[in-house]
Formats: C-alpha cells, structure tokens, sequence
C-alpha cells in the first residue's frame, strides 16, 4: 500500500469514526430532551385511566409510586410480573388496583384493570385490552357499552361464590345473545381477582413500595 493510499485510508476511517461520535451524540441529546416529555405523557395516560377505574376522593397519594411487585401466574392469571397500585387517603389504605388477564376469552387474552377497595368491594373494571369481535365480543369495552359498570360494588360478600357466572350458566350477570364466552370470562377472571385480593390484603399493603429495600 502506497503512502497515498494510506493516507486515504486514515482519513476516511477518521471522518467515519467522526461520524459515529456525532451521530452518537445527537441520539443521546435526543433521548435526553425527550425522555422526561415522553415519560410525563406515560404517566399522565396512567393516571387518566386509574381515574376510571379509582375516584380522586378515594386517595391523596400518587398511584403510580405507591406500588409493589406481583409475580406472574396465580389467580391474577397474568404471564408476566406486574404491580398493584395502592391508594391511600390520610396515609391509610383505602383501595388497591390491580392489572388482571383473562386468557379464555373468545378470540384470547382479555386484559383488565380493576380497583378494590379496603372492604373488598370493586370500586371499578376496565378493559385494557382485548381482540374480541367488533360489534360482539368488544361490548365489554366500556366504549362501546356500560356492561363493564354490573361489577361497580361487587364482592364476595355480595354475591355467593356459585354466583360468579353469566345467567346462562345459572350466575348473576348478564351477558349478549350469541357472545357468551367473552363475558363468561371476565367474569370468571373478576371473581378471581376478588379472591385474590381476600387472600393477600394484608400482604399488599404491609410490602415496600417497588424497588425500595
């Protein structure tokens, strides 16, 4: 290799390497002005749907830092680890929100979204995802109609265990001619979250907030 072309060399890795440091530098400043923006949208977004679920009355602290780790599996039926958000008012516990996952539904996983409060009664329910047939299964979206409302102040203390079923079944709630399996789900899934909640109420609040020591 001629001086030239060693020179050529030099400088073209030169001017790539250059390039890399920029362009490195221009993503980090990026993620750097965009990150808190794009993190404060996130949590807004949450807070705006625990809302539905959780009314402002009912706590003075913040949701979202509240929080303790939930193992995957068990009667929340979720694949993955998730948190339960809890609601405190003067500094006692007044409600927990828990993420909830039907697998059974029609056309797959039914994720949910539903608060308890401190007695065991269900404040509120919400889908937070589902793949359900427009126009059918998707009327357990709260979008689409108020059926998600029937468990507003259910527990288990309200309604017998044999109870928790859709009325063709022989249960309490009811459920659209034709799409019986995507309510029988989330009702079963409702049922267990409630269960759920009996068996761990005291281990959830007495645990360390997320990622605490």
């Amino acid at each position: 290799m001629g001086d030239s072309q060693l020179k050529h060399t030099i400088i073209t890795t030169l001017i790539m390497v250059m390039f890399a440091i920029v362009g490195t530098a221009i993503l980090a400043y990026t993620y750097t002005i965009t990150k808190a923006p794009i993190e404060a949208s996130e949590a807004e977004a949450r807070r705006a749907l625990f809302e539905q679920v959780l009314p402002a009355s009912m706590h003075d602290n913040d949701l979202l830092k509240d929080t303790v780790r939930i193992a995957a599996g068990g009667l929340l039926g979720n694949a993955t680890e998730t948190e339960a958000h809890r609601a405190r008012k003067a500094g006692q516990p007044s409600a927990v929100i828990l993420e909830v996952s039907a697998p059974d539904g029609y056309s797959g996983e039914i994720k949910l979204l539903i608060a308890i409060s401190l007695d065991g009664t269900i404040v509120g329910v919400r889908v937070l995802a589902h793949k359900e047939t427009p126009g059918l299964g998707d009327y357990i979206d709260i979008v689409h109609s108020n059926w998600i409302r029937n468990f507003d102040q259910q527990s288990l203390a309200k309604t017998a265990d044999e109870l928790w079923k859709v009325k063709k079944d022989g249960g309490s709630f009811d459920y659209m001619a034709g799409a019986t399996i995507t309510p029988r789900a989330v009702v079963k899934a409702v049922h267990q979250a409630l269960q759920y909640y009996h068996e761990h109420q005291e281990a959830l609040f007495a645990q360390a907030v997320a990622g605490e020591k």
